[in-house]
């Protein structure tokens, strides 16, 4: 089998996801990871559901998923296939370093399914840029790049 063939899985579930992100209710923002390529592109799926505490405020009567909450999704994506990658080496965390280009297009709502497309534009070191793309059925509805950096997990 090939390194390509075997980078490639079918999905990645929440139980998977908690063991790859230190996030947790209600910062986990990624439900499950699907068509993965390593840790070169992905796609993220976020059930957007008006029981999510941002909706209280974010605004009442017309529900509307912020976007800095979007942008976090599509680092939870990009940030859980980098640790996924390397996970078999050490254990890792990754922290944003920089967030350029972020544009919201339409916003997001209770009902949608969000789908958070990433694929790596550079590596150097433990440092990762990613093209990201959110779209609701089909329609894009936010984009951005992201840079982060992994670091090793310190235990304690």
């Amino acid at each position: 089998m090939s390194d390509a063939a075997s980078s490639t899985l079918e999905s990645v579930g929440i139980m998977e996801l908690l063991r790859l992100l230190p996030h947790r209710y209600p910062f986990l923002l990624v439900d499950r990871i699907v068509e993965i390529e390593g840790n070169n592109s992905a796609v993220g799926i976020k059930n957007v559901t008006i029981n999510e505490p941002h909706f209280q405020g974010h605004f009442p009567g017309h529900p509307v998923m912020p976007g800095v909450l979007i942008v976090e999704a599509m680092a939870q994506t990009a940030g859980a296939i980098c640790i996924h990658e390397s996970a078999a080496t050490s254990p890792s965390l990754v922290y944003f370093m920089a967030i350029d280009e972020a544009k919201f297009r339409k916003p997001v709502q209770p009902g949608d399914q969000l789908r958070i497309h990433v694929r790596k534009l550079k590596q150097r070191g433990g440092v990762f840029r990613f093209a990201c793309e959110a779209t609701v059925e089909g329609n894009k509805v936010a984009e951005a790049q992201l840079t982060a950096m992994m670091t090793p997990k310190v235990e304690g």
